[in-house]
């Protein structure tokens, strides 16, 4: 069978190229109901990437048994984070793109930055196709993962290619795979919570909640366990944290199947056990608040700890819109763009030469 590529406007010669970027995160439902919970994690599940089951064995199990029961549960919990203008995760990264888009601009790069989804709204085809339409050649892919995975980073670049198959004149593609160990984002991170100390004091202990993979992963070569670990080191050295200080865990465990380990909540319980009364907590994996940080850790985690024995749990939020984190976004952009044409001047020239190029053809034709 014949490949079908999209149809797009015939080719012109001359054309300014533009250099984007495109921001991406997880996703999120439109809306705190089960039916538009349902349709996200139909999609968000169904990824052979975050689920290393068989097909034939997981898809009726998740449609027949994991959207119907757990759809309106993951609702609830949405429902008890949603602001008024929507999705915190969404909010969040809407806000980033535009801030990095600022970053650039003052920084001298002009370039367009759009914010994408992996699951829901708005989908990384349809803000590439948006991009492409606005005349991106070049378009630089950002993740808003710091620590590579299977399950999440690859899963972008998966989404990418597979709009790529349908395009017919490409553009240039990078992708920025980690930044896990980048000395802004560690820096940021560390301002976040030594800003939080001052303001609220400092507890007895900092646990460090990355989101959790199935320990398999890892073992299949997968380096986010090691990635996250080396976050942590670089985060608790800046801190000037021993390791006594601090807890590394895992949180959002699904199924039956060891995830690594150890798991957030039980760590929050053991803590609380043991005699510590003051526990701060941060997500240095997730670069906006979320359902994960808010609901999981700020509600769930708390609970756990208090009811436990813990006298006071203090969730640090996330680095959001901090500017040392945009600056340290800015700055991961700005080197991964190196060697494109993103300054005004840059650009002028290329579209110079573009012409003159057009003009030489038509001479000789």
């Amino acid at each position: 069978m014949a490949a079908s590529f999209q149809p797009e406007p015939p080719f012109a010669h001359g054309q300014a190229s533009r250099t984007a970027v495109l921001y991406c995160n997880l996703g999120t439902p439109d809306e705190p109901t089960a039916a538009a919970v349902r349709r996200y994690l139909a999609q968000f599940l169904a990824d052979p990437r975050v689920v290393e089951i068989p097909r034939l064995i997981w898809l009726p199990l998740l449609y027949g048994l994991i959207l119907p029961f757990r759809s309106a549960k993951s609702a609830a919990k949405y429902a008890s984070i949603w602001r008024p203008e929507g999705s915190p995760l969404k909010l969040w990264t809407d806000k980033q793109a535009k801030l990095l888009q600022g970053w650039l601009g003052e920084h001298g790069h002009r370039v367009t930055v759009r914010y994408a989804m992996r699951y829901g709204s708005p989908s990384i085809a349809s803000q590439l196709d948006a991009l492409k339409a606005e005349g991106a050649t070049r378009i630089l892919v950002v993740s808003a993962y710091p620590q590579y995975s299977g399950t999440t980073t690859a899963s972008v670049i998966d989404a990418v290619t597979a709009w790529s198959a349908r395009v017919r004149n490409l553009p240039e593609l990078r992708f920025v795979n980690r930044y896990h160990d980048d000395r802004g984002y560690i820096q940021a991170l560390a301002r976040r919570i030594e800003r939080h100390w001052r303001e609220h004091g400092r507890g007895d202990h900092l646990v460090m909640s990355f989101h959790g993979v199935p320990e398999r992963t890892l073992h299949l070569g997968d380096p986010y366990h090691c990635e996250c670990q080396k976050t942590a080191r670089m985060l608790a050295a800046h801190l000037g944290l021993d390791k006594e200080q601090y807890t590394v865990s895992f949180q959002s465990r699904f199924g039956k199947a060891k995830w690594l380990e150890p798991y957030t909540e039980p760590s929050l319980r053991a803590l609380a056990q043991r005699g510590v009364a003051h526990v701060d907590v941060v997500c240095p994996g997730f670069t906006g608040d979320c359902l994960e940080t808010l609901e999981e850790i700020g509600m769930e985690g708390k609970h756990a700890f208090l009811a436990s024995g813990g006298k006071e749990f203090r969730y640090i939020t996330c680095l959001n819109d901090d500017p040392a984190w945009i600056a340290a976004l800015g700055a991961i952009t700005e080197r991964h763009l190196g060697g494109w044409p993103t300054r005004e001047e840059a650009d002028t020239q290329a579209l110079a030469a573009s012409r003159e190029r057009a003009t030489a053809m038509g001479a000789v034709r």
